[in-house]
């Protein structure tokens, strides 16, 4: 707000305070422009700082050979199994399978009644041997003495093992609907003996038409008849989940695990571009011109060309394989004029395919008979990635601070300097209303004299 005087006795401007004040703000004003430029630095170091931890971030994804690695199943147009493969612990192969025998569970039907829930089917007891001989009984009361009361019975005791469906097979007009009790667990060591019903006083009798065994399923594997209790198989080929869903037997699968160079490729791609984010950064950063305002930029940046050049070294520098020092550039990675990085995916399948292991270890590094590790690019890669980021010795978070440390300087400078303007205009506000109290005063007197002397000329009358 600016400070006025309600009379101009002493001839100067109403508002000389603030004017004062105004000038004594200019250099306020300086180093207002200074903290912006300053601000817009350490905002592009933020920036470079969230650039280089998704590199990071992609880099660890991929840091060991287990996370680089990607392989796929080829059944061919088989719809007798699927396959799930764990990358971890299947190794490329070719296998041969034929499915004889799906896996099944004991079941059994009862004969079928009129209505599922209001044929009486009479009260007592359901008996029934399990697997290794445990005998079961389910008691029926008049509440649930029809089909649908059983199954709900027989349902609630999950110790039991079973599973109960009422079901209506279309077969039989009069009486359609049946009872179907069935194992939970496949497989020939989960045989039970369906099961003895004891109802009295029914409408019908209930019993059970037919039982089927539990089974194991069969399977052929490179000419050997293997069995297993379930259909989905974990332990046939290391690495691979198989869910048998058809049986056929005669027909063979031909079923090979390789490596899936695509994929591996995609993650390399993936990789590559975070690398060029940063780089592209830099590289924008660093394209001064008579127009840059290198106050606001990290042009020339010491930090940027420290970084820059730690990626330009873990992509040039060899890396020690079982087959002795190779480069990613080997592979398809090299840079372009424009300094970024060009990545020629066809040419890192081709390579992949051709001899996964060497580039796995460029990629990733090895392990020596000693025990220790050879880093491999992306372990390199990382490490610069690390040593940048480190709290709070790392080169980012040290440029960071720094530049923190300039804002909080100058804040405190302006601080200063506006605790100093607010004292200095209440002086000057101070000095100023008493310079107009005594001009108004002097005024005073010379108009009092006037009228003393008449109308005659004060000044001449001195004279």
């Amino acid at each position: 707000m600016g400070i006025s005087f309600g009379s101009i006795n002493s001839g100067l401007p109403k508002d000389i305070v603030q004017q004062i004040i105004e000038a004594e703000k200019i250099p306020m004003k300086q180093m207002e422009v200074r903290k912006e430029k300053i601000e817009d630095k350490k905002a592009l170091v933020g920036q470079l700082m969230t650039l280089v931890e998704t590199m990071r971030g992609e880099l660890l994804k991929n840091k060991g050979g287990r996370s680089l690695r990607e392989v796929k199943v080829n059944t061919g147009e088989s719809s007798q199994i699927t396959v799930t493969a764990d990358k971890n612990l299947a190794d490329p192969g070719k296998y041969n399978l034929e499915v004889l025998q799906l896996a099944t569970k004991s079941s059994a039907v009862s004969n079928g009644v009129e209505d599922k829930d209001k044929t009486y089917v009479g009260v007592g007891y359901i008996k029934a041997v399990l697997p290794g001989g445990e005998t079961k009984e389910i008691y029926v009361d008049q509440e649930n003495a029809s089909l649908t009361g059983i199954a709900k019975l027989i349902n609630a005791d999950q110790s039991l093992g079973l599973k109960a469906n009422v079901v209506n097979d279309g077969k039989d007009k009069d009486e359609p609907y049946r009872l179907i009790l069935s194992m939970q667990e496949t497989g020939d060591g989960k045989n039970a003996e369906f099961p003895y019903l004891y109802l009295v006083d029914g409408e019908v009798d209930l019993y059970f038409e037919n039982e089927k065994p539990a089974q194991d399923a069969k399977i052929k594997l490179d000419g050997f008849e293997i069995e297993v209790p379930t259909n989905k198989v974990t332990d046939l080929i290391p690495g691979l989940i198989i869910d048998l869903k058809k049986a056929k037997p005669g027909e063979e699968i031909n079923l090979e695990i390789t490596e899936d160079v695509e994929k591996i490729g995609g993650k390399i791609t993936s990789l590559i571009d975070n690398i060029n984010n940063v780089l592209k950064f830099i590289k924008d950063q660093n394209s001064l011109s008579e127009k840059s305002d290198t106050s606001r930029t990290l042009g020339g940046d010491l930090t940027l060309t420290q970084i820059e050049s730690r990626i330009r070294s873990a992509i040039f520098n060899p890396i020690m394989t079982s087959k002795g020092p190779m480069r990613i550039g080997d592979f398809g990675v090299t840079f372009e004029r424009n300094g970024l990085l060009k990545f020629d995916q066809a040419k890192f399948e081709a390579s992949l395919a051709k001899d996964y292991k060497s580039v796995a270890e460029t990629l990733t590094g090895m392990y020596t008979t000693e025990g220790g590790k050879v880093n491999g690019f992306i372990d390199t890669l990382e490490d610069v990635a690390k040593t940048m980021l480190n709290q709070p010795s790392g080169a980012l978070h040290t440029r960071k601070s720094a530049l923190q440390s300039q804002v909080s300087s100058i804040d405190r400078q302006i601080a200063n300097r506006q605790r100093m303007l607010t004292q200095k205009e209440e002086i000057l506000k101070a000095k100023f209303a008493r310079l107009e109290e005594t001009m108004s005063k002097i005024k005073g007197q010379g108009a009092g004299l006037a009228g003393l002397a008449g109308p005659m000329n004060p000044v001449q009358q001195l004279g």
